[in-house]
């Protein structure tokens, strides 16, 4: 079956139209599962096709022979136009910031890790087309699957809706995922800021508490706060122990003295 065949059929069944193969495509694309991807890309899809293969792992496609058919196209387009993007962001963010300092500061903000956090901010995991086998053996490749599938939505999105579309929704999710300590623009160590400080106050050593987990355990998020002399401080929130704890110092640093 040519590419464009596969496409058609499962932007037939996104439809809800019935197809002669529908034993290789997931039942789970329905018209209320579209109307869900466009909620959490907050963007309206014109072109199905061009979703439909931005979230098509390559095991999925292979299944029937089709590996061509796979996201990793788009995957390339969407990293130049996340490059850009990004790019554009911090040129106009930090004016004064050298050539050196806006790389490093892109590098933290497009890294795997970064686009994971994307991905999972809007349970992007959930709309992956994949083998099931695939699926039940992700294990430490799962960042990578969902980091190369955001690559590929922004791509669509581009492709589908403009560069101001694509621009809007990249810097969205950037924003926010700084702004709840997912990812960072330094390599700032706020916990040995607050350290410092308190010992040099005379108010002893932070001491950090986990007040609350959720979510599955492939998508954790923790919630902390930093006590000092057992008064709160500050709170953060982050994927790991590790990072709500930065963010709790960061917070505690703001509002000190």
């Amino acid at each position: 079956m040519p590419l464009t065949s596969l496409i058609r059929k499962i932007a037939l069944l996104l439809r809800g139209v019935r197809t002669d193969d529908e034993d290789a495509l997931p039942a789970a694309l329905d018209n209320e599962t579209v109307r869900r991807l466009q909620h959490v890309l907050s963007c309206n899809i014109h072109d199905r096709d061009l979703f439909v293969q931005a979230l098509l792992h390559r095991s999925f496609p292979q299944r029937s022979g089709h590996a061509n058919s796979s996201n990793e196209r788009l995957e390339f387009l969407g990293d130049s136009v996340l490059n850009l993007i990004v790019g554009q962001y911090l040129y106009a963010r930090y004016p004064r910031a050298l050539e050196g300092e806006l790389t490093k500061m892109r590098s933290r903000l497009v890294n795997r890790k970064a686009l994971a956090a994307y991905a999972k901010a809007i349970h992007l995991s959930e709309f992956i087309l994949m083998s099931p086998s695939a699926a039940e053996s992700v294990g430490k490749g799962y960042d990578t699957i969902i980091a190369d599938t955001f690559e590929a939505i922004v791509a669509a999105i581009y492709l589908d809706r403009g560069f101001s579309a694509a621009r809007t929704f990249v810097e969205q999710q950037v924003l926010q995922a700084i702004a709840h300590g997912a990812v960072g623009t330094t390599d700032e160590n706020y916990k040995s800021k607050l350290l410092e400080y308190a010992q040099s106050h005379g108010l002893g050593v932070p001491r950090y508490m986990i007040v609350k987990e959720e979510g599955p355990d492939h998508d954790r998020t923790f919630t902390v706060d930093v006590l000092l002399r057992n008064e709160r401080r500050g709170t953060g929130t982050g994927k790991n122990k590790k990072d709500a704890e930065q963010v709790a110092a960061s917070e505690a640093l703001e509002h000190l003295p």
